[in-house]
């Protein structure tokens, strides 16, 4: 059932809370595909969390995880490997931010991009290729954000001042072989429609 926007981070915030005091705390992960909505519902979901429960919820994007333009498949790999294994293994979470302008990993220390996740609080991941046959089953909530393309295109394209349209195309690509490859979208617990 694909559920509306309000209703969809009412029900992801019950769900969280559910599973809080179950006595987990929670990891929860937000896909869709490009400009769907993906970090402004992951935002509210925290902020909502914060005001209810008085602390605040760790949120990773993506975006610090891709190794650059053609890297979302190796993102969620770099999610698997450093962030959700580790942390299933009731380890530290470490990584290293991917730096943008310079095309590689930040260095070892806070600075330079190096960032650890212990728990004690909840955890909200939000970017495509979040969700996959293997990171889903190392989450506690899964969460598709559906919006159509043409409302998507416009967003990308205004939220950055069409700095990055020409790669639109490229990200689409890859958006279509991933989720096609890990059928993220039937692996969600809640679809909503943005």
């Amino acid at each position: 059932m694909l559920l509306d926007y309000r209703s969809g981070l009412e029900k992801a915030f019950s769900t969280l809370q559910d599973k809080q005091e179950a006595g987990r705390l929670p990891i929860v992960l937000v896909d869709g595909r490009a400009a769907s909505g993906k970090s402004t519902f992951a935002l509210e979901l925290a902020a909502r969390y914060f005001q209810v429960d008085k602390q605040a919820a760790r949120v990773i994007s993506m975006d610090d995880l891709y190794p650059g333009w053609e890297g979302l498949a190796d993102g969620s790999i770099y999610l698997l490997r450093h962030v959700l294994m580790p942390l299933s293994q009731g380890k530290t979470a470490s990584w290293q931010i991917w730096n943008w302008e310079k095309g590689e990993r930040g260095g070892d220390d806070a600075m330079n991009g190096h960032r650890e996740f212990s728990g004690g609080t909840a955890l909200i991941i939000e970017g495509c290729g979040s969700i996959s046959r293997l990171t889903s089953d190392l989450a506690d909530i899964t969460i598709w954000i559906d919006s159509d393309d043409a409302t998507r295109k416009e967003r990308f394209n205004k939220r950055d001042q069409g700095k990055f349209d020409e790669f639109f195309g490229l990200w689409s690509v890859q958006e279509d072989e991933f989720y096609e490859r890990e059928n993220s979208r039937e692996l969600s617990l809640l679809k909503v429609k943005n």
